[in-house]
């Protein structure tokens, strides 16, 4: 829960650098972060106005206008789908996906095929938690994960 986060401006102030550090640190380049609805669209815009970058939206199924691509996958308790705007990114571009908690991946997984159907190249999943017991940064391999904080 990143809640206690959001509350607290210098913990969120602080949450940000850390995130803006490893981004600089790891990549010399960047043409968009990715954020997944909704909690991604938190963290994600502050981060990239510190990057100087662009930020793009990955929704759920039928909240964007115009042409969009979408892809359905599993849930521990059903289906969902997400959507990308057909023009969100040019083939080539450099992407990192960003959320708040990586549980069994999923999700991030289905982002990722997003955009690697739109040309991009996803160079990082990237989330504040990941519970390490589900297992979700297996279902992105090859994809590297960088995560702030770890529970088992």
């Amino acid at each position: 829960d990143i809640s206690p986060l959001l509350k607290d401006p210098a913990a969120f102030g602080a949450l940000l650098d850390l995130l803006e550090a490893h981004l600089r640190g790891a990549f010399p380049h960047i043409d968009f972060l990715a954020g997944l609805d909704s909690r991604g669209f938190l963290i994600g815009p502050p981060l990239a106005q510190r990057l100087g970058i662009g930020f793009v939206l990955i929704r759920k199924k039928g909240k964007l206008p115009g042409p969009t691509e979408s892809v359905s996958y599993s849930l521990e308790y059903g289906t969902a789908e997400l959507e990308i705007q057909r023009d969100a990114v040019e083939p080539g571009q450099q992407v990192v996906v960003v959320d708040d908690l990586l549980a069994t991946g999923g999700t991030m997984r289905a982002a990722c095929e997003l955009l690697a159907r739109l040309g991009a190249r996803v160079l990082e999943a990237l989330v504040v938690i990941e519970l390490r017991a589900l297992r979700g940064a297996e279902r992105l391999r090859p994809l590297p994960l960088y995560s702030l904080l770890q529970y088992d």
